[in-house]
């Protein structure tokens, strides 16, 4: 064994030792968002989303597996995978966590910013370590960390979480996404926060979200408005009551002009 191998070798031993201490599961399910048809963002968008997702997701399995992981990946071409298969892969992976890479998209081109969602309670410090360690490499704004209930996250049964690189529709960011180089940055960071390394540097929420700030970038989001649909004997009394309502001020009206 040549130096070099054992220094990596030792850097394995001790990386192991860290995600050990932390709890952190030795299989993470990788998933890269979109592929085939579902080329991501917004009608129009000049560049895709789905095959920037795909190679940072293949250099974080390269980075893990290096590292001793277990690397279990929804995908690893350009094809189409359903989120219903998405979340049946990741919970046939009992102990694992799930990471699922997006970039993100707007109609507006001013929009910037690195973002991570979580959902269930056991996945927030993950989402912590990963936003951290993203925010600290890049020049773009930090929009906090978020809990939503986003399909993949919902549906799984492990620590997940939805880290969003940055906006494609932003001439800076979209530029960066286009570089190999910074690709490979971003999974490096993201691999730095799978196994809870300190981020090199925190950056404050942007000003318009600091009235939202629940601290260690955390974001309060407003609940997500559900809508329930009224059944139609609900409708047909609402219907009544206002049709009850407006003969009363027609008559209202009929009677003030009769005086």
């Amino acid at each position: 064994m040549n130096f070099s191998r054992l220094i990596f070798s030792a850097f394995a031993g001790l990386t192991a030792l860290a995600a050990s201490a932390f709890g952190q599961s030795r299989t993470i399910v990788v998933d890269a968002g979109h592929g085939g048809f579902d080329r991501g963002g917004v009608p129009g968008q000049r560049i895709s989303e789905k095959d920037k997702t795909l190679d940072v997701a293949q250099r974080l399995k390269r980075i893990l597996q290096a590292q001793g992981y277990r690397v279990v990946m929804t995908r690893d071409s350009d094809v189409f995978i359903p989120l219903g298969t998405r979340c049946a892969i990741a919970n046939a992976n009992r102990g694992a966590s799930f990471v699922s890479i997006h970039f993100n998209c707007a109609s507006r081109v001013g929009a910037n910013g690195i973002e991570t969602y979580y959902y269930r309670g056991d996945s927030a410090g993950l989402a912590a370590s990963i936003h951290r360690n993203v925010v600290s490499i890049s020049p773009s704004e930090n929009r906090g960390i978020r809990r939503r209930g986003f399909y993949v996250l919902r549906r799984t049964a492990i620590p997940s979480v939805l880290v969003e690189c940055g906006f494609l529709t932003n001439p800076t960011e979209g530029r960066l996404a286009l570089s190999a180089d910074y690709r490979q940055r971003l999974a490096e960071q993201i691999a730095r926060g799978i196994n809870r390394q300190p981020a090199a540097s925190s950056k404050p929420l942007t000003a318009s979200l600091k009235s939202l700030s629940l601290g260690n970038d955390f974001v309060k989001v407003p609940p997500e408005r559900t809508y329930r649909k009224r059944s139609s004997k609900a409708r047909s009394h609402k219907s009544s009551k206002s049709k009850s309502s407006k003969s009363k001020k027609k008559k209202s009206h009929k009677k003030s002009s009769e005086d």
